[in-house]
């Protein structure tokens, strides 16, 4: 049994119909045998409407708000497959950042991994539990939520 780490880009989690795809290629591996992570993105264009959000909010902003902002888009989509592996029956639990965690530097919107203590994670790995993952995003030395900048889930991945 290999463990793997799947990575899903904006565009494959773009909508509900391409969420559910994803989940049978998990379904798929998991059937196979394999430990499971998933690593995602916000879903295609969630990222963009958030930061014009923000800026439209005000030009000059706190970066560490905005960097809570822009980080929920991930929050919405492994929210999203977790539910959806759930409804086919795999086991699936969705992982913040911070709730790993993964450490990083207070560098917000273009923090780097200092550490990350995927232990917790592991352990669930190995009970059969698929472990999805916002990408993009990790707690700094504040314990605030940092993003990684842009391409960051590849990155977490």
């Amino acid at each position: 049994m290999a463990r793997l780490v799947m990575k899903f880009g904006g565009t494959s989690v773009a909508d509900i119909e391409r969420i559910r795809n994803v989940a049978l290629h998990v379904k798929r591996e998991v059937d196979a045998g394999h430990e499971v992570a998933v690593v995602v993105s916000a879903m295609a264009g969630a990222t963009n409407q958030l930061v014009q959000w923000a800026r439209e909010t005000a030009p000059l902003h706190d970066a560490r708000e905005y960097d809570t902002i822009v980080a929920s888009g991930e929050q919405v989509t492994i929210s999203l497959l977790s539910i959806e592996l759930q409804r086919i029956g795999i086991p699936a639990r969705s992982w913040l950042g911070w709730q790993i965690p993964i450490r990083t530097d207070g560098a917000h919107g273009a923090a780097r991994i200092l550490d990350i203590d995927g232990s917790e994670l592991v352990n669930r790995l190995t009970q059969g539990q698929v472990a999805v993952i916002a990408g993009f995003q990790g707690l700094g030395p504040d314990n605030r939520i940092t993003t990684l900048g842009r391409g960051g889930s590849d990155t977490s991945a």
